[in-house]
């Protein structure tokens, strides 16, 4: 019997990359029907184009296709996190769809999730369509999360990845709001293996994450995955009460005690500016890492759902 695979697509304003990813994943699956079944689940996050109308024709001509609309944008993660709620199969595939995940690597996404490995992530080793800037963005991103995380989270890792029903549900278990998919299934552990591809441009359409948005969510990552940023506050005031005790130290000595023989002629009222000025930058430095907490826990507190659905199409009762 046919294993069934689910692939989770989320889709916001891809009305000219729709048909293009079903065609590409149908003939993937095609050369593969003596041993696997579909459903493509599509997640329309909120667009405002012609995507929705689009999805619904496709879901008319194939009743494989299943359609998740939300009410609004409410964010890939969440679209993402709605796809694997709604999937039904044996191991789920997630798979951008502007065709920079490429479909072909499908057959080997499958290949070594049957040789035992429960999660199997695409490694994207170059990808064309990148800025200097976002490339850069994303090695310090991974730089910086791999040195304050406690879960590793392999630099090139993306989104484009299959994961056994197993993980599935565990995933399915997650109720926080600030999320990083692909960094919460990394923290679930299972045993993993990789495929490399290299990126292509995007075909249509600009890209649903901008450079903030990007920003946003690293911060959010940093926050939900760690606790050193919080920590840090309190270690940079050890350091700097240190610092600054023994610096005030040294111009008390140098300016009352040894006759100021280096005439650095530091008055006091300079003193007191720069201490000043230096301890309110610390102090808001470290409120904005406090805050950053607080508004993470005032979310969870809320308890509002991750996303609302307006519309199923294809869908069994669940």
């Amino acid at each position: 019997m046919a294993k069934l695979i689910s692939v989770v697509i989320p889709i916001f304003n891809e009305q000219q990359n729709i048909s293009l990813i079903y065609k590409a994943i149908k003939e993937q699956f095609l050369y593969l029907k003596d041993k696997y079944d579909y459903e493509i689940i599509f997640v329309n996050d909120g667009s405002i184009d012609e995507s929705q109308e689009k999805l619904f024709k496709l879901a008319e001509i194939n009743k494989k296709v299943k359609i998740v609309c939300f009410s609004r944008n409410f964010g890939k993660e969440f679209a993402t996190s709605a796809g694997l709620y709604n999937a039904n199969g044996e191991a789920v595939i997630v798979i951008d769809a502007d065709m920079q995940h490429p479909p072909e690597k499908i057959p080997e996404l499958l290949f070594q999730w049957e040789n035992g490995k429960k999660v199997v992530i695409g490694i994207r080793t170059k990808n064309k369509g990148e800025g200097l800037i976002k490339n850069l963005g994303s090695k310090v991103f991974y730089w910086i999360i791999n040195i304050i995380a406690e879960t590793k989270i392999r630099s090139g890792g993306t989104d484009f990845r299959l994961i056994d029903r197993e993980v599935v549900n565990h995933f399915n278990q997650f109720t926080e709001k600030n999320r990083m998919t692909r960094g919460l299934i990394d923290w679930l552990g299972f045993e993993k293996a990789y495929v490399e591809f290299q990126a292509n441009p995007r075909v249509y359409g600009k890209a649903g994450y901008s450079l903030v948005k990007l920003i946003k969510l690293a911060m959010s990552t940093f926050v939900a995955n760690s606790l050193f940023p919080l920590k840090f506050a309190g270690y940079l005031g050890l350091i700097i009460t240190f610092v600054s005790g023994f610096m005030g130290f040294i111009v008390l000595i140098e300016q009352h005690f040894l006759d100021d023989p280096w005439h650095l002629q530091f008055t006091g009222t300079a003193q007191l500016a720069i201490l000043i000025i230096f301890f309110i930058g610390i102090v808001l430095s470290s409120l904005g890492l406090i805050a950053l907490y607080v508004g993470n826990i005032h979310q969870e507190v809320l308890n509002r759902p991750l996303y609302i659905v307006s519309k199923k199409i294809n869908f069994d009762e669940k």
